[in-house]
């Protein structure tokens, strides 16, 4: 199955102090780390946020406009880079694009989750079969929607409607997909759990960094 990925990397962390999520740690990498490795069967991969610098070769960056503008913005600005950039190569788009939040430090679980879900019943494009996408649901049937391949065409197609309407900025991402037809997937147990707070990240086993400090050199969470 062909994809593209988009990783949002570009929230206020206001419950962090501002410390940003992706560079947080967890089992010796950061999170923006695990979030690329998780989607590393993408053709071709674009976070979205401040740049971190140091991202592996090929993989794009771009900013939602204005900073700070939601995940819905977010979405729309990681899919019309990823369209710039297939247009400088003349390439085609990819049946679908993952859509992953950078927060949820084992959401490579939840990715092959959805991915094996995904080609398992998929027999050609989104448009063709009446489905356009997969989206994780947690053990406990929490809905996860920034951790789902939504068919690439009608996710475009939803972004410029909202766009149309004005509805793109600090807008609900389950608003931006209402008016797609996505299948909920159960994805392995603490898959999605995310860190919205130092107590998430104590949780989870995910630790601060200092500044310009190498891997798992970070200091002791707040409390």
């Amino acid at each position: 199955m062909e994809f593209d990925a988009i990783i949002l990397a570009g929230g206020r962390s206001s419950r962090l102090g501002g410390v940003p999520k992706s560079g947080l740690i967890y089992d010796g990498a950061t999170l923006l780390e695990r979030s690329l490795r998780a989607a590393g069967a993408a053709r071709r991969t674009v976070v979205v946020g401040p740049d971190p610098g140091g991202l592996p070769g090929g993989v794009l960056t771009c900013r939602e406009e204005p900073p700070f503008a939601g995940p819905a913005a977010a979405i729309a600005a990681g899919l019309a880079a990823l369209a710039a950039d297939r247009a400088s190569r003349h390439a085609a788009a990819a049946p679908y694009t993952l859509v992953l939040a950078c927060d949820m430090p084992r959401s490579e679980g939840a990715v092959r989750a959805l991915a094996e879900a995904l080609a398992a019943s998929a027999a050609g494009t989104p448009e063709r079969d009446g489905a356009d996408g997969v989206m994780a649901v947690s053990a406990d049937g929490r809905k996860q929607s920034l951790a789902g391949f939504y068919g690439t065409a009608v996710l475009q197609r939803s972004v410029a409607d909202a766009a149309s309407r004005d509805r793109l900025e600090n807008a609900s991402v389950f608003a931006l997909l209402a008016r797609l037809d996505v299948r909920e997937v159960r994805v392995p147990p603490g898959s999605t759990d995310d860190v919205d707070t130092w107590d998430d990240a104590s949780a989870l086993g995910v630790s601060g960094r200092i500044p310009d400090g190498g891997p798992g050199s970070g200091p002791a969470l707040h409390s």
